[in-house]
């Protein structure tokens, strides 16, 4: 069970339960995000928690999925960037993330549901480090043969570029309030998850930067 986030998330996710139950299904996984709770500090966070607490109440058995900040978020935030100049301009200040290469959540999403024994469990789903973004952009920069330097910007700055780009209020919220929250180092952390259920280490940020350098510039 996956949808996008926006204000109307709890209601899709809501249409999508309602339709697993009625079609008779077995288990649903749901993807939720990482520490979503009544109580956090993004409003992604919060409607996650919503609909985390639906699906558990749902009859159905279920497993949610809790995963960290994407790798590929780097791709979408400072790609071109650090093509034309090499640098990463990131509203994230010296805050660590347990960065995990989206395909992981995938391989972790079939593992659990393809295999017993996950029903009314909920995982939180890191890569192998907690990394701040200077670690970030040294990585690319080997990873790419170019030196990359990641230059903070205020949230403000931040928010007036997304206003530039035609962005929406509502995703600007969303995204300033995960950088306020991982700028206070409210992600600084990572965990065994992943590999103690499927068994295999997630990718790491250098293998990330290796099967992507050409989105970061390299020729």
């Amino acid at each position: 069970l996956l949808g996008p986030p926006g204000p109307r998330a709890p209601e899709q996710s809501s249409n999508g339960l309602w339709a697993a139950k009625q079609a008779g299904a077995k288990h649903v996984v749901r993807m939720s995000a990482v520490n979503a709770a009544f109580n956090a500090p993004t409003i992604n966070s919060r409607l996650h928690a919503l609909s985390d607490a639906e699906v558990a109440a749902s009859g159905i058995p279920y497993t949610i999925l809790k995963p960290h900040f994407f790798a590929q978020n780097l791709i979408m935030m400072a790609a071109g960037s650090i093509a034309q100049d090499g640098a990463m301009y990131m509203a994230m200040g010296e805050g660590r993330v347990g960065i995990i290469d989206s395909r992981d959540i995938s391989d972790f999403a079939a593992h659990v549901l393809t295999h017993p024994g996950h029903e009314g469990k909920t995982y939180t789903l890191t890569g192998p480090a907690s990394l701040n973004m200077h670690q970030v952009s040294e990585a690319i920069g080997k990873g790419i043969g170019k030196p990359v330097k990641y230059i903070p910007i205020p949230v403000e700055a931040a928010q007036q570029a997304m206003t530039q780009m035609g962005m929406d209020p509502w995703m600007i919220n969303f995204l300033s309030d995960y950088m306020k929250a991982y700028s206070s180092n409210w992600g600084d952390f990572a965990n065994g998850e992943f590999q103690r259920v499927t068994g295999k280490a997630p990718r790491g940020i250098d293998q990330f930067v290796r099967d992507f350098a050409g989105a970061f510039g390299k020729k």
